[in-house]
């Protein structure tokens, strides 16, 4: 086998340029594939890291009535750890500026569960402060220690959040957190927008929501009960439907790219009749033959393969640092994983294109082949 192998790098060398074209589409081919699948995964595991977060949570609606009552709140507290919010969309004045903004009335107990500080701290129980979301801070150039205007309220800025994404519950980058006193001296609600759930056990979610159902829904429907978990799901499997199409896009390239190897090695099987005549004629089996076109096939496929897969990496690093904004997802082994796949499919495209020229020149007869002109 070794000196079918020294034959088949031989051809190779003979015609370079033609091998550098068939390697080019491969390693193509391969880098479009490892690249897109990296995205592709690595958008996955940031949105699910996200939401997952959020995993252990329920989030409680009212149904029939603008707000949930304090009575129905209770209830909620004795089933689980239950947080009340209230919102409100309104004009506030930001630095020199007036925007639209949503401001959120939270218990200051509540708010390490749910959000952690950038710069400063909390703010404290019954307090007249706030403390404001990451991107909100930054469109206004906020800083703590300024006060803001909310109608005729103007509470301190003692914190900024830590920028934490869209959730279902609530959107802290965006907006404004105060205490339960200062949103009910604002807004003076008589209830609660909606209330979080929280659930120390991932796997009692589904018992936790039955039950609330069970108390407050018993005669009538007053809440509608959200569950983060299944949203999570649904999600994590529509990333991973993206992570397909786009690993789709990718073995396009693939595909053209095997093409052009057919193309080569079927050049290569009539350009070398009489030399494959020669050969059979002094005892060479027709496995010999097959074995010879395969190694060919199978040395474009692993150069392609292995060169595409590297700048494949490489360009899946900078897609995820432009994109996300950072690489740490890069080196998990799901993107990983990525690069062997990109070679092996490199490689199975490469010898699987060479199966039928391989086929072809092994079948030729001797003297026809001598023959050939």
């Amino acid at each position: 086998m070794s000196i079918f192998f020294e034959f088949a790098r031989r051809n190779l060398g003979r015609h370079k340029f033609r091998s550098v074209l068939a390697v080019v589409g491969i390693v193509i081919g391969v880098l479009a594939l490892t690249a897109l699948g990296i995205l592709g995964n690595s958008i996955r595991l940031s949105v699910t890291e996200q939401l997952y977060l959020v995993g252990n949570e329920l989030v409680v609606f009212p149904h029939g009535e603008p707000l949930i009552s304090e009575k129905n709140f209770k209830t909620l507290e004795r089933v689980a750890d239950a947080i009340p919010v209230n919102s409100q969309a309104d004009r506030a004045v930001l630095g020199s500026e007036t925007g639209a903004v949503m401001i959120y009335g939270m218990r200051a107990t509540d708010l390490p569960k749910l959000l952690d500080i950038a710069d400063g701290q909390f703010f404290k129980h019954g307090s007249l402060n706030c403390v404001v979301g990451a991107s909100l801070a930054a469109e206004y150039d906020l800083r703590v220690g300024e006060r803001i205007i909310i109608r005729e309220q103007k509470p301190r800025i003692v914190g900024i959040l830590k920028e934490r994404g869209i959730g279902f519950d609530i959107n802290p980058d965006n907006a404004i957190i105060i205490s339960e006193k200062l949103f009910s001296t604002l807004y003076e609600p008589e209830g609660y927008d909606f209330v979080i759930v929280r659930v120390e056990d991932i796997d009692k979610v589904e018992a936790v929501k039955e039950e609330i159902e069970n108390r407050l829904n018993k005669k009538e429907e007053v809440v509608s009960v959200m569950e983060m978990k299944m949203i999570v799901e649904s999600l994590k499997e529509f990333f991973r439907m993206v992570s397909v199409f786009l690993l789709g896009i990718g073995s396009i390239s693939l595909a053209v790219a095997g093409v052009s190897i057919l193309n080569v090695m079927m050049m290569s099987t009539v350009e070398r009749t009489k030399e494959i005549g020669v050969m059979r004629a002094i005892g060479t089996s027709r496995r010999g033959i097959l074995l010879m076109f395969l190694y060919e096939s199978l040395i474009l496929g692993a150069v392609g393969g292995v060169l595409g897969a590297m700048l494949g990496f490489g360009v899946g690093y900078l897609i995820d640092v432009w994109i996300l904004g950072k690489a740490s997802y890069l080196f998990t082994p799901s993107s990983v994983a990525y690069v062997f796949v990109g070679i092996a499919f490199g490689v199975g495209t490469s010898v699987f294109s060479g199966l039928y020229p391989a086929w072809r020149a092994s079948r030729l007869k001797p003297i026809e082949a001598l023959r050939f002109e």
